[in-house]
C-alpha cells in the first residue's frame, strides 16, 4: 500500500469528482475530480525544476489554492515540504536555507529573499499567479504519486525559535495521515461539511488541520488568503465548519452580525494554536449558541488532545482528551515520575502523531525524544481523575518567586476577568529579594479608560483571588502585546521589555 499522504487523499475522492475541492475569492477553482491533474501539472513543473525524491521544496508564499497544490506536488514528488512564514527577514531564511538545504525556493517577489542564485527560485504570489503556476500551466500532467513507506518524511515544519536557533520537525506521512484520520473520527467530519479556511497555510494548524481535513473528508474549503473579520462573518452562513485562534474569535466578536443567524448553517467551531479565555468562550455561546471545542497540538506532533465532540463535554481553559492512539502523561520530580492526578508537572507524549525528531539535529532529538519514545513538549499542566488534561502554560514560562512555583496560565485566567481588561500576560523578570518577580502585562479593553483605574482594579482582584505568593509585583498597562502568526503572546519579548524592571531599569 502506498502510504504517501495525497495517494491517501485522492483515494477518498470517488464519487465526488464534480464537488468543488476549493472555493478561493467566492469562486471554485478545482473540483476533486480535477485534483489530480491540477497536482500533477505542479509535479510535472517540480520535475521540470529538477526536484526528485527526498529532496526539500522551501514554500515562503500566501495562502492561494496555488500554493495548496505546490505542497501537494512535492508530496506526490516524494519529495519534502518546507514551508515558512512569509513575514521572516531574508536572514532568518538564509538560516533555514542553511539548515534544510532546499533545492528550490518558492517565494512571493514581495517578501524579503536573501540574495544570491542558490537555490534555484520560483514565483508564487498571494494572487495565485508566478512563474511557477505559469511553468505548470503549459505542462502536461504527471499524474503519477510516488510510492512512500509510512516513515518517509512529508514535511519539515521549523520551531518559531523564540529560545535559540529554529529546529525543524521531521514529519513522516504516518504522522499526518494517522492524526487527520483520528481528528475526522472525533470531530465527525464527513462529505456534507465545509470548512471556512482562513489560517495561514505555512502553519501546522492551517495545513496539517483545516487543509488535510478538507482532502481527507471531501469536503469543500473555502479559502481566505487571511483572516479578515467582515469576509469571515459574511461567510459564516454558508460553512458547516469553522476554525481559528483565539485572536479570530475576539475580532468576530467585535461585529454586531456575529450571532445566532451568522451560524446558523455552523456545526462545529474549533479554537486552538493559544489558549482561549473563559470569558471570551463564555461570550460566543452567549451571541452564538456554539460551544467552542478548544484543542491541544504542537508542531512535533500535530493534534494531541481534543475536548469532546458533545458540545456539554466542552468545559473552557481545558484542552480535553488525548486523541486515539496518543499516550500523555504528567510528570515532575528528579526521576520524572509520573504524577497524580490535579498535580502540575511537564507534559510528555508518545503516539502516531509523533514526528521522527529535528532535521540534522540529533542531540536536540535525543533530548526531546526518551529511550521510552515519550516527547518532552516543553509545556506544563495536569489531568483530573477523568483523564480530562488542562495546559498550565510552557515549561520556560514558568515563574519561580521565592521558592514558590507559579503558573502563569492560572493567574491569567483570574486577571483577565477584570473589567476593563481586555488581555493579560503574567511574565516573570528577575527580582533582587525573590530571584523573579511577577508581572501582569495588560491590555485595556477600551481606549477611554485610565491606566490606573485598571491596574487598580487588577491589584484588587488579585488580593481577593490569589495567594499572597502569586500576586503581581508589578502591573504594567501596554497598547497590544506582541504576536506570533497564531496569535500567541511572545512572552519571551515582553520579559526581555520589563527584564530591569525591579532593579529600577524599567
Amino acid at each position: 500500500m502506498n502510504a504517501n499522504l495525497v495517494a491517501i487523499f485522492l483515494a477518498r475522492h470517488a464519487g465526488h469528482e464534480a464537488k468543488p475541492a476549493w472555493l478561493w475569492q467566492g469562486e471554485a477553482v478545482c473540483t476533486f475530480g480535477d485534483l489530480p491533474a491540477a497536482i500533477g501539472r505542479y509535479r510535472a513543473a517540480l520535475v521540470q525544476l529538477g526536484v526528485k525524491r527526498g529532496d526539500r521544496v522551501m514554500i515562503k508564499a500566501e495562502n492561494s489554492p496555488a500554493f495548496a497544490l505546490t505542497y501537494l506536488a512535492v508530496l506526490a514528488a516524494g519529495a519534502i515540504a518546507v514551508p515558512v512564514n512569509p513575514a521572516y527577514t531574508a536572514s532568518e531564511l538564509a538560516m533555514l536555507i542553511e539548515d534544510a538545504e532546499p533545492v528550490l525556493l518558492v517565494h512571493g517577489s514581495a517578501t524579503a529573499v536573501p540574495e544570491g542564485d542558490a537555490p534555484k527560485r520560483v514565483t508564487l504570489e498571494p494572487d495565485g499567479l508566478g512563474s511557477l503556476p505559469a511553468l505548470a500551466a503549459g505542462l502536461a500532467p504527471d499524474l503519477a504519486v510516488e510510492a512512500m513507506a509510512e516513515t518517509d518524511l512529508a514535511a519539515i515544519l521549523f520551531t518559531s525559535g523564540t529560545t535559540g536557533r529554529p529546529k525543524g520537525a521531521m514529519l513522516m506521512h504516518r504522522n499526518l495521515s494517522s492524526n487527520v484520520a483520528a481528528l475526522f473520527e472525533a470531530w465527525r467530519f464527513s462529505d456534507a461539511d465545509s470548512i471556512l479556511h482562513a489560517l495561514p497555510l505555512f502553519h501546522a494548524h492551517g495545513l496539517f488541520v483545516a487543509l488535510h481535513l478538507g482532502l481527507y473528508s471531501a469536503a469543500t474549503v473555502h479559502l481566505l488568503g487571511k483572516f479578515d473579520a467582515a469576509k469571515v462573518a459574511a461567510l459564516l452562513p454558508t460553512v458547516s465548519v469553522f476554525m481559528g485562534v483565539p485572536t479570530f474569535y475576539t475580532r468576530l466578536l467585535e461585529r454586531a452580525e456575529f450571532g445566532r443567524e451568522a451560524v446558523r448553517n455552523i456545526r462545529l467551531m474549533i479554537c486552538g494554536s493559544a489558549p482561549l479565555l473563559p470569558s471570551v468562550f463564555a461570550e460566543i455561546e452567549a451571541r452564538t449558541g456554539h460551544r467552542i471545542l478548544e484543542r491541544y497540538g504542537m508542531t512535533e506532533a500535530a493534534m494531541i488532545t481534543s475536548n469532546p465532540y458533545a458540545p456539554d463535554g466542552r468545559i473552557p481553559g481545558t484542552v480535553g482528551y488525548p486523541l486515539p492512539g496518543v499516550e500523555l502523561r504528567v510528570v515532575g520530580g528528579e526521576g520524572r515520575a509520573e504524577l497524580p492526578p490535579g498535580e502540575v508537572g511537564e507534559i510528555e507524549i508518545r503516539g502516531p502523531n509523533l514526528c521522527a525528531g529535528y532535521w540534522r539535529r540529533p542531540e536536540a532529538t535525543a533530548e526531546a525524544i526518551g529511550p521510552d519514545g515519550f516527547f518532552v513538549t516543553g509545556d506544563t499542566g495536569f489531568k483530573d481523575e477523568g483523564g480530562r488534561v488542562t495546559i498550565a502554560g510552557r515549561s520556560k514560562d514558568l515563574i519561580i518567586s521565592g521558592g514558590f512555583n507559579i503558573y502563569p496560565a492560572e493567574l491569567e485566567m483570574v486577571l483577565a476577568e477584570v473589567d476593563g481588561v481586555a488581555d493579560v500576560a503574567i511574565i516573570g523578570v528577575p527580582h533582587p529579594d525573590f530571584g523573579e518577580g511577577v508581572v501582569a502585562v495588560v491590555t485595556a479593553a477600551r481606549p477611554d479608560l485610565e491606566p490606573a483605574a485598571i491596574e487598580a482594579a487588577v491589584e484588587i482582584a488579585a488580593r481577593k483571588k490569589l495567594a499572597r505568593f502569586k500576586q503581581p509585583k508589578a502591573i504594567r498597562i501596554v497598547p497590544e502585546f506582541p504576536r506570533n502568526a497564531m496569535g500567541k503572546v511572545l512572552k519571551a519579548e515582553l520579559r526581555q521589555q520589563f527584564a530591569g524592571l525591579f532593579s529600577g531599569e524599567g
